[in-house]
């Protein structure tokens, strides 16, 4: 449901668009459905919005198709062209293996490709996508975006579809969000692929009256079906068939089960308690990183380790909201994050702890780990 601010826009817009009607009515064109994603970074420089298969080859590329001298003869470029079409076949069909895994409501891809071929390929997309990247880390496998505006949201009527170019800067949805792309080695030659996404909203704050008198920027939940389109594209890109994709996607997702639980040892030493081995620990905890306000600089799964940092709301000093600024350039939230190591132990065959620590290794037995892990274990249960 729109709020009053984003009732306002459409309808200054409104105005605006009856004013140049009679420009509208000079193109006249038919309105087209648009795909539920269509992002729009402020600056972005969007690529062609076409899904290429990886090392496509082109005949203009292929010296088999340079005539010299007159010379080549029917046979030669019949056999040539043969050649050529089962190279594309072989292309068309991506890279073997790939597939969607899941567990309880949680997506993830796995592709038999080692992450650093993986990585560049993931960050084209993204930016053809609509998206700019803040984080761009090939070395620890770990990208973010800059928060985006969904425009595919926005009503595709007559008169904007025809002159809706010019008009861009009125019309908003009054929300943005950003994705965390996550590269996990889990085995040579086979990479797990993690999106994330997170979603901010704007919302009225209003008088005794109940009138908006100004906005301010606020969380909304986690949306595990954006995460999934993007997902699909991402297979796509990687040279998978949409309907392959879609489908893969699609299928039907897993009983969910509790896995995570709080346990408060004494006054000051508290740890998340998981019913479930090392791997599947390892990798809640990353998601739920993903999903908080953490940034993830490091991780070390030999040894268990994610090095973090994050932001508390409240050491920003905004009384307004953690996200009033969140889209001005001179946020300096950066400076104000502490680092962390969230530690995962294995405890059993069928069983972890998680663990936060401070920056020198030590445990971090006061409100803020109490914080960070009740944090933590909420986006687990999710």
């Amino acid at each position: 449901m729109m709020n009053s601010m984003q009732i306002l826009r459409q309808h200054c817009a409104t105005l605006l668009m009856f004013s140049l009607v009679s420009v509208a009515l000079l193109g006249c064109k038919s309105v087209t459905t648009n795909d539920t994603v269509d992002y729009k970074s402020a600056g972005a420089v969007r690529g062609p919005n076409l899904s290429y298969p990886p090392d496509l080859i082109t005949a203009q590329a292929d010296r088999r198709y340079i005539v010299q001298d007159g010379s080549a003869t029917m046979s030669e470029y019949n056999a040539a062209l043969k050649k050529s079409v089962q190279t594309r076949k072989n292309v068309m069909t991506g890279i073997p293996g790939m597939r969607i895994a899941r567990d309880g409501e949680r997506r993830w891809l796995v592709v038999e490709k080692s992450a650093p071929e993986l990585y560049p390929q993931i960050k084209d997309f993204w930016q053809e996508n609509g998206f700019l990247l803040v984080i761009d880390s090939p070395s620890t496998g770990i990208m973010e975006t800059d928060w985006a505006e969904n425009r595919a949201k926005i009503a595709q009527d007559f008169i904007r579809s025809t002159i809706g170019g010019a008009l861009d800067s009125i019309f908003d949805t009054g929300e943005r969000d950003k994705y965390k792309t996550r590269l996990e080695v889990s085995k040579p030659g086979e990479t797990e692929v993690y999106i994330t996404q997170r979603g901010a909203i704007e919302k009225c704050t209003t008088d005794t009256t109940g009138a908006c008198i100004s906005t301010i920027w606020t969380a909304r939940p986690n949306d595990p079906e954006l995460e999934a389109v993007f997902l699909a594209r991402l297979m796509e890109r990687l040279g998978m068939t949409q309907e392959m994709a879609k489908a893969q996607v699609a299928a039907p997702l897993g009983p969910k089960t509790p896995k995570a639980k709080l346990v408060q040892a004494g006054v000051n030493t508290a740890y998340i308690e998981m019913a479930a081995g090392f791997d599947r620990a390892w990798r809640d905890t990353g998601l739920a990183l993903d999903r908080s306000n953490f940034t993830v600089e490091d991780r070390n799964r030999a040894n268990g380790v994610y090095y973090v940092r994050y932001v508390n709301p409240k050491d920003l000093g905004d009384t307004k909201g953690f996200f009033t600024n969140l889209f001005s350039s001179k946020d300096d939230s950066s400076l104000k994050a502490k680092k962390y190591l969230v530690v995962v132990k294995s405890t059993g065959d069928s069983s972890s702890s998680v663990f936060v620590q401070n920056a020198e290794g030590k445990p971090e037995n006061t409100a803020a780990g109490l914080q960070l892990l009740t944090l933590l274990t909420e986006q687990m249960a999710r």
